[in-house]
């Protein structure tokens, strides 16, 4: 009983029928639009072939990578061929790396994959000693809400954000005007 009444009073002096101003709202979305805007990410499978196996080797690494390159250009299964040939940990998911967002990869890695077309098969990559194939199977994200679309969201932020600021203002108050007695 006791908590509903200073819940009564917590909303009869904060104003509940506060309203964001179209103003404070476009100034909110302009300063915070990082936090409208969704993490892009792929869906990634990659053959990695190790140049480093033996330096005597590197060429004959190097055409194993053009031919495994071969085979998926004359519509070879990426799955089936990244178990076979991919040394990497993903080998046994068919080089499958699920989704994944910027910075998961070495960037060299991260600029090929995250600027391929969906579906299409990358040329070879050589990076750090290896050779690395990429696909990429989807792409979601990188998309940032509009103003209208985020309008309800930021409205609502901005109430809470003001109703918590009056709430402490108040309860503040109360606690320069209350005179408690010990015994």
């Amino acid at each position: 009983m006791e908590r509903i009444m200073v819940q009564a009073m917590r909303s009869h002096n904060v104003k509940t029928q506060m309203i964001a101003s179209p103003t404070k709202i476009e100034d909110y979305y302009r300063k915070h639009h990082d936090e409208f805007t969704s993490k892009e990410e792929i869906k990634l499978r990659m053959i990695m072939i190790s140049g480093q196996k033996d330096t005597g080797n590197a060429q004959a690494q190097k055409a194993l990578a053009e031919e495994v390159l071969g085979r998926l250009a004359s519509g070879g299964e990426f799955e089936q061929t990244a178990q076979v040939y991919s040394e990497d940990s993903t080998k046994d998911n068919g080089g499958d790396w699920g989704w994944i967002g910027r910075n998961t990869l070495a960037a060299p890695l991260e600029k090929f994959a995250f600027n391929m077309p969906v579906g299409r098969i990358s040329n070879i990559i050589d990076y750090a000693g290896n050779y690395y194939i990429l696909k990429v199977e989807d792409k979601r994200g990188g998309t940032t809400k509009s103003l209208a679309e985020a309008r309800a969201d930021i409205e609502k932020k901005l109430i809470q954000d003001e109703a918590q600021q009056l709430q402490e203002r108040w309860i503040a108050g109360l606690r320069k005007k209350a005179y408690i007695r010990t015994f």
